[in-house]
């Protein structure tokens, strides 16, 4: 088993125009969650619950240093995406960008943009999208 250290970690995301721009170099943490919905199923007399499995949901967390570079830098980029009524592409590569690594990719609607400036520290800011539709899991080129 080979274990994988985060530094090396790509984040990818359309801007408001549709075209993939690289966030990594702002972004500190991706996090990703999938859930399935489940539904009970137990009938009268059962000792044990029992479940049937529902549809799939999806979320992205980032989080990372703000940059107000006015056409590359994260602020830009994701005040783009608020309230915007087209999904946004995304691409994660837990491993990096390396030929043959993996990555995930799917469509996505930003849901929440937060930026922090704490009088004794560096701007910061999160970002929270929902994931819609299918996420396909694949390699880089």
């Amino acid at each position: 088993m080979a274990f994988v250290h985060g530094k090396g970690a790509v984040f990818k995301l359309d801007n408001a125009a549709g075209t993939l721009q690289v966030l990594t170099t702002y972004v500190d943490s991706v996090e990703m969650e999938n859930t399935v919905d489940v539904a009970e199923t137990t009938t009268m007399g059962s000792e044990v619950k029992t479940y049937v499995s529902g549809q799939s949901d999806g979320t992205i967390s980032i989080s990372g240093k703000w940059d107000g570079t006015a056409s590359t830098g994260p602020h830009v980029i994701l005040s783009g995406l608020i309230g915007l009524e087209t999904t946004s592409s995304f691409e994660i590569g837990p491993e990096g960008s390396t030929t043959g690594k993996q990555k995930v990719l799917g469509e996505c609607f930003l849901t929440d943009y937060k930026l922090s400036a704490p009088v004794g520290d560096v701007v910061t800011f999160t970002a929270d999208f929902q994931v819609t539709g299918a996420v396909t899991v694949t390699t880089w080129p």
